[in-house]
Order: C-alpha cells, then structure tokens, then sequence
C-alpha cells in the first residue's frame, strides 16, 4: 500500500485525500521569535533584508512566521544570538495550549530538545521554575544547548523516569510530551517512507510507558494544576486510549484546547473499543489542516 501504514486511519482522518497529498510535501520551515531576546518588528525586518521570505502564520500569534525556501535556519545568525528557534508550528502550540502563568511551578516530563521549554520561559517572562526533566544523558546536552542559547533563566534539569518522577514536590502546570511512535513527524519523501515502513508497529511496552507517565504526570500535579498529554502521532492507542486509561483511574476531567488555529476533536471509537465521550474535547492535528507536524492534545485537569 502506498501510504501504509496511514491506510488503516482513512476513516478517521477527514478529507483523506488530501491528507495524503501534504504527506508528499517537505516539511515547512517554522520560526518562532525569542521575545526573551528581542520582538518581532526587530528581527524580522532583519530576516528580510536577507533574502528571506518570512510571513506571520496567524493573526493572531505574533511569534510565529514560516519562511519560505529557508533550509538552514541553524547557520543564521539570528539563531545563534537566540532571536530565533526552528521549531514546529504544531509543537509550539503545545506551549501555547498549556499557557502556563508567570510565577508557577512547571514540569516538562521529557523536555529534550528543549524547544517546548524554552517557549514555557518565554511565556513566564523568565519567572517561577520550569523543571526540564530528561531521562537520557546524551539528551541533555541538546536541551541545554537550547536553554542557554535562548537565554532561559528559570529553568533547572534533571534526569529521572517520566513515570517514576519523584512525588516530592507538586507543580501547577505540567507537560506531558510523551515518547511515541512519530507517525506525525513523517513526511514520505527522499526516502523516509521505506524507513518508516519497518518501525511502525507500536510496541506494547511503550503504550505501557505512555499510561505510567501520564498517570504520574497527573498525580504530581497541585489541586488546581493542569497538565497537557500530547503526542506527535496518530495512532488512537497513543492517544485517546491512554486519556481514557487516566479517566478510568483516576478522578480527573478534560478541558478544551483553546489555540487558535483548526483542529479536529478526538475520536471516542477506534478498532471495535469505545472512550469516554469528554474524549471529544481532545485535539487532532493534521498536516493537512495546519501545514507542520501531526499532533495530539489533551488538556487535564481534576475533576471539579
């Protein structure tokens, strides 16, 4: 089959066709601007006189452009001073859809390479703690290089087990960016797909280590904290049965994703199991809504 192993999602995915379409697409080129550094109107010009073909991709959210033909954002300047960092529009609003406050507590359960991180900092102002957490050592050079470079402030790492993160301490906003399987980070060119093809059967042991983390994630927030599972998957056992696997055990409910650009509401059916309906209140997001990474959010909270 031309798209395995996408084929078994045509009936969940809508407008398939055209889901398939974007798949044969490079990746587009997102950047977000480091207001910790500078703002918009002092970079982008900069860009520009560059050479650069740079736009805003929303309205509404100032920080984020694509630019167009741009293949080594890495070698410019501008990222070496932390004005910018290459990131996907999708991972960005992660952060955005956790919105954590000046002043609180955060915990990024697998924060390596640090852009969700770095992007919690900026929206903090540099203020409260951020807990980086990353379990692999050769991991934490990346992360810190991303921290550093983008001038974070706040910002402590350490290198436990998401799910055996110790209960010590609890946080008012977590994030809970799992490992997964990745299907949203392929693209079916140069080659990829024929890679892909040997590693797409989702193992058991890593459904097992999403539900520990986001059991543990749960547990270590504060009675108001909020948590965001998300995924860059589509596989609905990586995602909506493992928000239905922490509504079955533990007293916790879901809000809405609320970031601004279109995504589809979570499904409560998949391969003969059922989820909770609240399951509807999660996010899809596919590439060929909004051109980046596939992704999956859930936001969590207790129950009222």
């Amino acid at each position: 089959m031309p798209f395995f192993p996408f084929e078994q999602y045509r009936e969940i995915i809508p407008d398939f066709s055209l889901f398939t379409d974007c798949l044969l697409q490079p990746f587009p080129v997102h950047l977000r601007i480091n207001r910790l550094k500078t703002e918009p109107d002092g970079v982008v010009p900069m860009l520009r006189e560059q050479g650069i073909d740079i736009e805003r991709v929303h309205e509404n959210h100032d920080l984020f452009y694509h630019a167009r033909d741009l293949h080594s954002p890495g070698n410019l300047l501008e990222y070496f001073l932390g004005h910018i960092h290459p990131q996907a529009l999708t991972s960005c609003l992660a952060s955005v859809a956790l919105s954590p406050r000046a002043g609180s507590y955060v915990l990024d359960m697998c924060a390596s390479p640090g852009g969700k991180a770095s992007h919690m900092a900026q929206l903090m102002s540099n203020t409260g703690l951020i807990i980086a957490n990353e379990l692999y050592p050769t991991r934490h050079i990346p992360l810190a290089h991303t921290i550093s470079r983008l001038g974070v402030l706040n910002c402590v790492l350490t290198g436990y087990q998401a799910q055996e993160f110790p209960l010590s301490q609890r946080f008012d906003y977590i994030l809970s960016d799992v490992p997964c399987s990745g299907e949203g980070r392929v693209r079916l060119v140069d080659g990829v797909h024929s890679y892909y093809s040997q590693k797409s059967v989702v193992r058991p042991r890593l459904l097992e280590m999403q539900k520990k983390i986001i059991l543990r994630g749960f547990d270590l927030l504060k009675e108001n904290g909020v948590m965001l599972y998300s995924t860059c998957t589509f596989n609905p056992d990586e995602n909506e049965a493992v928000v239905h696997f922490l509504l079955e055990n533990r007293d916790a409910d879901l809000f809405p994703i609320d970031v601004g650009f279109h995504y589809e509401s979570g499904i409560t059916q998949w391969k003969g199991d059922s989820y909770d309906k609240r399951i509807e209140r999660t996010a899809r997001f596919y590439p060929h809504r909004i051109n980046s990474v596939g992704f999956f959010m859930a936001g969590i909270r207790r129950r009222a």
